[in-house]
């Protein structure tokens, strides 16, 4: 088997752990340089390597790819770009395969979502369609939790923590302040579609910590009347009440709340503001005094609160990654197998891509409660494992210590490319 070299990159929205992939990818190839020459990763995803700017990994020691275990967002950065078909754009596909030849790279491994899922599988009928041979990978990732086939996701268990945890301190100070301020907090959380991470606000309460909570899914259209009248139950009863809102909750003529007319590079509605629309409605309709806050990107690069879990399936996806690759699969993407909840075993298994690509994975009817706002027992049975445990990155003077790599360039061969 000739020695060929690798070609990794990292796609959509970053992640506390999507580094802790991209160290599961390059610690595993150097295991094989029998196979695997060297790993070139894309400055800023697909764009990388459609510009040949490329990032040699070798000159980066095993302590510094080590350290992107523990060590957020996306370390060669990464970008928001969709291939086209390859009779939309024929000349992009004709100048990876230009690229490819050009640094010997027979291994592609790409990092991200759904829309990464879709490029990684165009990617990978490059050998039939173009005659190069090409072994594409797609390593999962995505804060959503709304890849199919996979259980979950790497990056969504510790989202799914940090909006856990979050819910509940917020609420503690809400409770704190509800006799003569504020009675109501509204988080707004990530989820375009799917409400994954919303549903990790329910967690927040608990048995032996009861909190009352509102949550508002993209699953569920929303009703003010039903909302407010939930809402104002609980401030008569708890004195307080705290809501976890998804931003791509939608009303009942299927319009996003907080949709304001933009568009993000992958053509989906620019989200973003749902959080004081809802504490507006609670103001008009019901006169309480309100705090407001949006997780935002803080959500995503909580590396420091970060699920141990996640990031033991996040390494894991990464080297499956490899590890499929020189077995010969192509075309494919390592999932995550759930044995049992209770106590948590899982192990690694594997999808094609064509059953992947452009599919989204909604909350299951059965995850959320008979009313609407919150989650059930199963839902709450689901989610548990995903948050459990920690692992703290190493700290110095009183901060995380991350690791920041060379991205030492490699020297360009071909001429310019303008996408």
């Amino acid at each position: 088997m000739a020695i060929k070299n690798a070609f990794y990159a990292q796609s959509g929205g970053v992640t506390a752990v999507i580094n802790a992939s991209a160290a599961g990818v390059l610690e595993t190839a150097r295991q094989h340089t029998d196979k695997i020459g060297t790993v070139y990763a894309g400055r800023n995803g697909i764009i990388g390597a459609l510009t040949e700017d490329l990032i040699d990994t070798s000159a980066d020691s095993a302590a510094a790819i080590a350290g992107l275990r523990y060590t957020p967002s996306g370390a060669f950065g990464s970008c928001r770009y969709k291939l086209k078909s390859l009779e939309q754009n024929r000349r992009e596909y004709e100048r990876l395969i230009e690229v490819f030849k050009a640094h010997n790279i027979g291994y592609f491994f790409y990092n991200g979502g759904g829309d990464s899922a879709d490029t990684c599988l165009k990617v990978s009928q490059i050998s039939d369609t173009l005659g190069y041979p090409i072994q594409a990978i797609h390593v999962p990732k995505t804060v959503d939790n709304d890849l199919p086939i996979t259980d979950c996701c790497p990056g969504f268990g510790s989202v799914a923590k940090y909006i856990a945890v979050s819910t509940r301190e917020a609420s503690f100070d809400v409770a704190s302040m509800s006799k003569t301020s504020t009675k109501v907090f509204v988080l707004e959380v990530m989820g375009r579609h799917a409400g994954w991470i919303a549903a990790a606000g329910g967690l927040a309460s608990s048995p032996g910590c009861e909190i009352p909570i509102v949550i508002l899914f993209p699953e569920v259209s929303f009703n003010k009347e039903k909302f407010l009248a939930t809402v104002d139950r609980y401030v008569k009863e708890y004195g307080y009440c705290s809501v976890v809102v998804s931003e791509g909750v939608k009303g009942d003529d299927g319009n996003f709340l907080s949709d304001q007319g933009l568009r993000d590079a992958f053509g989906h509605a620019q989200l973003g503001g749902v959080a004081p629309v809802v504490a507006n409605i609670i103001k008009d309709g019901l006169g309480l005094k309100y705090h407001w806050g949006v997780a935002d990107y803080l959500q995503r690069a909580a590396r420091h609160i970060a699920s141990k879990t996640d990031v033991e399936q996040a390494y894991a996806m990464g080297k499956a990654a490899v590890d499929y690759a020189l077995a010969g699969h192509n075309s494919v993407m390592p999932t995550i197998v759930r044995e049992s909840s209770s106590p948590y075993k899982w192990s690694v298994g594997m999808a094609q891509l064509s059953n992947v690509a452009n599919v989204e994975k909604m909350m299951p009817d059965n995850f959320i409660s008979e009313d609407g706002f919150g989650i059930t027992q199963a839902c709450r049975e689901y989610l548990a494992p995903l948050i459990e445990g920690e692992d703290y990155p190493p700290y110095k003077d009183g901060l995380p210590d991350y690791v920041r790599l060379k991205n030492v360039a490699v020297p360009k061969k071909l001429d310019e490319f303008k996408i």
